[in-house]
Formats: structure tokens, C-alpha cells, sequence
């Protein structure tokens, strides 16, 4: 699968907004007949344009009101010092995303906790006692302004001709 066109540009919309939709229900919204639109899932599943299908659960809601930021500042960047560093964070359920970052710091970590005490405990448990780490910087969310796990998907649009940058229909 190479390219997306508007049905799959559609699909990818619609589950985006509601994993939970039925075939029949997505089909329908997205103008196909339901085997198509069922085989297109499946290619783009297979494709690995959709990873999977999650339920989004409200940390608040289960007693995780702490969301931190941690910058990790490593001592040395050998392959085989990041491999042990990458595993070991990989093992932390409390650590919910982790980013190479550029600038200072080797890594940026979002990390969860039941509050600010639980979340000091984690830290010199846990994070200061990873592999290769020398340092780190935590900043704490104070509210989250946006939050979502869509992804814009306008740049996959077709483009229409007026758009594609011609300087048709002007005058000079």
C-alpha cells in the first residue's frame, strides 16, 4: 500500500475519532460498501498505518494525578550504554512515553504517579538508578490545555489542481 487516497484518508478519520466503530458503521460514513471498507481496514492494518485499537482512560479517574517531565542527561552515548538504558526504561509502566530529544539531555520521559510523594519515591528508586544516567531535570504539568492521541491527516489529502502551486488563471 503506497498510496492514501480519500477513502482511506476517510477511514483513518473516522477510526481516529471512534476506534469502536462497527464495519456496517464506518462504511457508511465513509461512502463504501462494507466488504470494501472492510478489506481497507485490513490493508491499512497491515501496512502499519494502524497499530492497533486502545481504550483512552482518564488518569485522573484512577488516582494518577501527577504527570511528570523528566529530561535524562546520560554520561556517555555508546551503543551499548543507550541499548541498557532504552531496556530498562522500556520496563517502567510508569514512564508512558519516552523521546530521544535534541538539545540538552539524551532522553525525555513522561512520567505518572499517584502524587508528588509516590512520584519522589519512583524517582530515587527508579530513574536515578537507571543505567549510564547522570542527571535529572523534572518539570511537573500544572493542567493539561490539549491532550489527544489524533494526529492531523490533512497533508495526506490529494491535492486539487488550484493547490498544486500553478499560476494558472493570474495575470502578470
Amino acid at each position: 500500500m503506497e498510496n492514501i487516497d480519500k477513502f482511506d484518508l476517510a477511514i483513518l478519520q473516522e477510526l481516529q475519532a471512534d476506534g469502536r466503530l462497527t464495519n456496517a458503521e464506518l462504511s457508511q460514513r465513509v461512502g463504501l460498501s462494507a466488504a470494501p471498507c472492510w478489506r481497507r481496514v485490513r490493508a491499512l492494518e497491515e501496512a502499519g498505518f494502524i497499530k492497533g485499537y486502545h481504550a483512552e482512560i482518564d488518569r485522573h479517574k484512577i488516582g494518577l494525578g501527577v504527570l511528570a517531565f523528566v529530561r535524562v542527561d546520560t554520561e556517555r552515548s555508546s551503543g551499548e550504554a543507550t541499548r541498557a538504558l532504552e531496556d530498562a526504561i522500556r520496563k517502567l509502566p510508569e514512564v508512558i512515553a519516552c523521546h530521544y530529544i535534541s538539545g540538552t539531555g539524551t532522553f525525555e520521559l513522561q512520567v505518572v504517579s499517584q502524587d508528588l510523594d509516590s512520584f519522589s519515591r519512583f524517582a530515587l528508586k527508579h530513574l536515578l538508578n537507571l543505567p549510564n544516567v547522570k542527571d535529572l531535570h523534572t518539570s511537573f504539568s500544572l493542567g493539561e490545555v490539549k491532550a489527544s492521541r489524533s494526529l492531523p491527516l490533512a497533508h495526506l489529502a490529494p491535492a486539487r489542481p488550484a493547490e498544486t502551486g500553478g499560476r494558472q488563471g493570474r495575470r502578470q
